[in-house]
């Protein structure tokens, strides 16, 4: 939701909650739960393995992980031989997207890596996955390039990329799992804010991107994936797997363009 649409809920007199979609309306007398949605904005998106048609004003998009160690020379992903350059692939459509979702009103939420400096919420298992032979650079080690903790919150090493930097009003979730909905307020803030509908993008596509998807589709959510908005470092074929399971089991797969198309070609409220 934007920046305005919070600000119009919160100058209403006894307005409780943040999200124009649902909040009450209380009185000294009278607390009304029965608030009437403002009117559906929709908006018919080209999909696969069908078109479907949302409601802006219950839709949020949700950038997973464009963080420095995944996307960025002197990262994490970088330090340990890996090639962040694959991961860069959604910075530019991103740039493209972005603030035409938020133009429309649809809230722009980051769900990163943010591990407590202690890792007191980290089972051995979390650890192992960056650090799987119990040496090397893991979680909360040092960087070479900078020294900055890896993926560790407020740090350099879990920022997200300059290229992306969030506006002000845009939405942050701290995660410590692979999926952003375990452990975190993410499903907490997306039914306060009345979301129905959730497009997916970020790194990896085959990992966080995928589980997070997966775990909101069992929550009940829309899920649409846009396709170039995501990217991995894993070979090419974990990316098809995962958008052939996407359109079969779990939700819809677009593209930016078509996003863009469709805004453009919506009326503005």
């Amino acid at each position: 939701m934007s920046k305005a649409a919070l600000s119009d809920v919160e100058q209403i007199p006894g307005a409780l909650g943040k999200g124009a979609n649902y909040h009450w309306l209380a009185t000294r007398d009278v607390v009304n739960m029965a608030m009437e949605p403002p009117a559906p904005r929709t908006l018919q998106i080209d999909c696969e393995p069908q078109s479907v048609i949302v409601n802006l004003r219950q839709t949020a998009i949700v950038v997973i992980d464009m963080q420095n160690d995944f996307c960025t020379k002197g990262g994490w992903v970088d330090q340990i031989g890996g090639d962040p350059n694959p991961d860069r692939a959604p910075i530019a459509p991103l740039q493209r997207l972005l603030p035409a979702l938020r133009a429309a009103g649809v809230p722009v939420i980051w769900v990163n890596w943010g591990n407590r400096p202690d890792l007191l919420n980290m089972p051995p298992n979390q650890i192992h996955l960056y650090q799987p032979s119990g040496r090397g650079v893991g979680l909360g080690d040092p960087l070479a390039s900078n020294g900055a903790p890896v993926l560790e919150k407020d740090s350099w090493a879990a920022a997200v990329v300059d290229e992306l930097a969030p506006d002000p009003a845009d939405i942050k979730v701290d995660k410590y799992r692979i999926s952003g909905f375990w452990d975190t307020p993410l499903d907490s803030i997306l039914r306060n804010l009345g979301v129905k509908s959730i497009l997916f993008a970020g790194v990896n596509t085959d990992q966080c991107v995928l589980h997070s998807l997966t775990d909101a589709n069992f929550l009940g959510y829309g899920c649409v994936m846009v396709e170039d908005c995501c990217a991995t470092t894993s070979p090419a074929f974990c990316t098809e797997a995962t958008v052939w399971n996407v359109k079969k089991c779990f939700g819809f797969v677009t593209d930016s363009s078509r996003i863009l198309a469709a805004l453009q070609a919506t009326p503005p409220a």
